[in-house]
């Protein structure tokens, strides 16, 4: 009788590593031993030492691993099966319903953190409009703990989420509101310093290339009108009844859409508008000035 072969973590993460292959995920071998990293409670680091030096693993977690891995190669996002999605210094609580924030996303946010900083008051007022998980909104109130920071959300579905991360977070300076952007906020109007946004920016005709996007984020966080830019219309408006003179807005935007954002943004009156690469030097972002 044959002895049942005795799972151990290079002979799972091989297996992960090639099922991920096939199924056309990007970073394989990364999301791999991340998912190995979640179920046995290691960091990347002790998973690929773990594989070295042939660790053995239990058979249920052996199990729990090859589903885990069989979600990822149908595409469903590796933050919704973790639950959780890294944010510069903070781990956010994510899942259906919720766009799951993005690398790129934490270089715009910094514009609004070094305005924020910047901001000539002792307690500057910042601003994420269509928050979302929280992940810019508790950025800007973690890292500028002298600020008071509002979120603004519209979607039940991810208000679950905001006021989760919001109430994890710890942030005594952040407060989650559920309103729609266009009516947001109105007893702050003309006392903001910075009121930033990433707000949906795909036009209705585009499909989205990751299956990721395409078939596991919420549309409401996606898709922004005819040209994609509906929302961002609504945006200007808002901030800038929102912001007092000389106040700064920071949007996050496809790499197409700096130079008609720049006429939307010029024709509500703004100043100093400038776009901004992201690191893999694709026009991402947009900040003006009240």
């Amino acid at each position: 009788m044959t002895t049942p072969e005795v799972p151990t973590v290079s002979t799972t993460l091989l297996r992960a590593v090639e099922l991920l292959t096939r199924a056309g995920v990007p970073s394989p071998d990364v999301d791999a031993e991340l998912l190995l990293g979640f179920v046995l409670g290691m960091s990347r680091g002790e998973v690929q030492a773990k594989a070295i030096t042939g660790t053995a693993i239990s058979v249920a977690d052996a199990a729990t691993i090859s589903a885990f891995v069989e979600r990822r190669a149908a595409r469903e996002p590796l933050q919704h099966i973790t639950g959780r999605a890294p944010f510069r210094s903070l781990e956010l609580a994510v899942g259906p319903g919720v766009f799951v924030p993005r690398p790129e996303t934490e270089q715009v946010a910094q514009f609004a953190i070094d305005a924020l900083r910047a901001a000539a008051t002792p307690e500057p007022i910042g601003i994420d409009l269509g928050t979302g998980s929280g992940a810019i909104a508790l950025a800007l109130a973690t890292e500028v703990p002298h600020a008071r920071v509002y979120g603004v959300e519209n979607s039940p579905e991810a208000f679950i989420w905001t006021r989760q991360n919001f109430r994890e977070s710890g942030a005594e300076n952040a407060r989650a509101v559920f309103v729609d952007l266009a009516a947001a906020l109105p007893e702050l109007d003309g006392t903001v310093s910075v009121v930033i946004s990433n707000p949906p920016y795909i036009p209705l005709g585009a499909i989205p290339r990751d299956p990721e996007v395409r078939l596991f984020d919420p549309e409401h966080a996606l898709y922004g009108g005819k040209d994609g830019l509906d929302v961002v219309r609504q945006v200007s408006h808002t901030a800038r009844r929102l912001l007092h003179q000389g106040g700064t807005l920071v949007l996050e935007h496809g790499e197409l859409q700096a130079a008609a954002i720049s006429g939307i943004l010029a024709a509500d009156g703004w100043r100093a508008i400038a776009s901004h690469p992201d690191f893999l030097g694709r026009d991402r972002s947009t900040t003006a000035l009240r």
